[in-house]
């Protein structure tokens, strides 16, 4: 939901209390109006009927409502003078109704030539159920209509107000680190929307600055160590060469090249995994995963058969992805070198490949591993000095930055799941 008709939502709940407060403040206000009309017609009708019956003596011989609105009975003078006007309503049998319907009765009391009478006078009104029906839907038709014109204004009217916003906002969602070098300023006469627009220039150029001087800083950093490094491994070597060393001597400096060796691959997976989430991996295309697992499972071929270890490849459906295909590669290779390190001899590993997910599982330890761990770097289970603690988090780097999702499970043999 937009944020034009997300406004809407709250603006449909404050209209329906306001359109019901003044619903009942309005019908109060209107039965008071129809009183205060139906009592004044009352009594102006109560003057002419006493005027007529002093002029004419036979007004007074109307004693019931049959085919008048009033009545005039004769009445005793100390009950005269208790009469007070009073306006009531009270129901009367209609007969074109056929039923009972509402009346307004003003009931008071004149004197003519020393006798007294009661004069009834009655007014039809407004039945209210109706009245309340006949307003209710008004209302409804009221508030549909409201909420129909506020729909239309936000979409047709408001969304061009707005529109500095959403272009501004279309500009942050093509925005990429180390592609795009700004964002051009978005023309807007609004004052919230032009400091909102300065505010988004000021970090996204602030966040240029600081990725390029860590790009820069992590190349440099990388290129030289892998300098000195490489020198050191070749001096070890030809120092190892020389017939006076011993046998100690030769074991101690195998394990500095050892070690050396480690350091390299390090900076090189610190390199890689700092570049992937820096999302500095830009070209795509579509990439068929099933070939590259056939393609890594011959180059793994040796490794596995000198552990004894079976690779099995299950092809339920063709899956193909839109990725980097060294990235794509990356990411199956990590998994299946992992899987083939951590297994035991004569094991098993088995790839099962579906048209939205693979599931790689192997045979290994004999218990669960922490799930919340493995992805984490330099995470290891094993005592390997040689494992740079790294591989699954690369898997893990490369999984997040595609929106793909891992999962794994054991139940007797080690499953990861990569679900696209």
């Amino acid at each position: 939901m937009n944020l034009l008709n997300y406004t809407l939502k709250y603006l449909a709940i404050a209209l329906f209390g306001i359109i019901s407060v003044w619903a009942v403040i309005f019908y109060v206000n209107m039965l008071d109006e129809v009183y205060d009309s139906l009592d004044d017609g009352l009594d102006n009708f109560k003057i002419l009927i006493i005027d007529k019956a002093h002029q004419d003596s036979t007004t007074l011989t109307k004693t019931e409502f049959a085919e008048g609105n009033y009545e005039i009975r004769p009445i005793s003078k100390n009950n005269a003078l208790k009469i007070k006007d009073v306006h009531k309503d009270t129901l009367m049998y209609m007969q074109f109704e056929e039923d009972l319907e509402p009346v307004r009765l003003l009931t008071t009391a004149f004197k003519i030539d020393d006798k007294y009478y009661e004069l009834k006078v009655i007014s039809s009104m407004v039945e209210e159920d109706d009245l309340i029906e006949d307003l209710f839907y008004s209302l409804i038709w009221l508030y549909v209509a409201l909420l129909a014109s506020i729909l239309i204004v936000n979409n047709f009217l408001l969304k061009k107000v707005w529109q500095p916003f959403y272009n501004l906002l279309n500009k942050l969602q093509t925005f990429r680190l180390g592609k795009d070098h700004s964002i051009e300023p978005v023309k807007t006469n609004v004052k919230e929307f032009k400091v909102l627009n300065d505010s988004v220039i000021s970090l996204v150029n602030h966040t240029l600055e600081t990725y390029n001087s860590q790009k820069q800083f992590i190349e440099n950093a990388s290129h030289e160590l892998q300098t000195p490094i490489a020198i050191s491994i070749n001096r070890l070597e030809l120092l190892a060469e020389k017939s006076e060393m011993t046998e100690a001597n030769l074991e101690t400096i195998g394990q500095v090249i050892q070690t050396l060796e480690r350091l390299t691959r390090l900076n090189k997976s610190l390199l890689l995994l700092s570049k992937i989430e820096n999302r500095q991996f830009e070209e795509t295309e579509n990439i068929s995963l099933n070939k590259i697992f056939f393609n890594l499972k011959e180059e793994f071929s040796d490794f596995a058969e000198y552990k004894g270890i079976t690779i099995s490849i299950y092809e339920k459906a063709q899956l193909s992805a839109i990725m980097q295909k060294d990235l794509a590669i990356i990411l199956i290779s990590n998994l299946m070198k992992n899987a083939i390190v951590h297994n035991h001899s004569n094991g098993a590993l088995d790839i099962e490949i579906d048209q939205r997910y693979f599931i790689i599982s192997n045979t290994g330890t004999e218990s669960a591993l922490d799930k919340d761990k493995i992805f984490k770097r330099f995470h290891k289970d094993s005592g390997d000095k040689n494992n740079t603690g790294l591989g699954l988090a690369i898997v893990k780097a490369i999984v997040d930055l595609y929106g793909l999702s891992i999962d794994y499970s054991f139940d007797g043999r080690h499953h990861v799941k990569v679900t696209l």
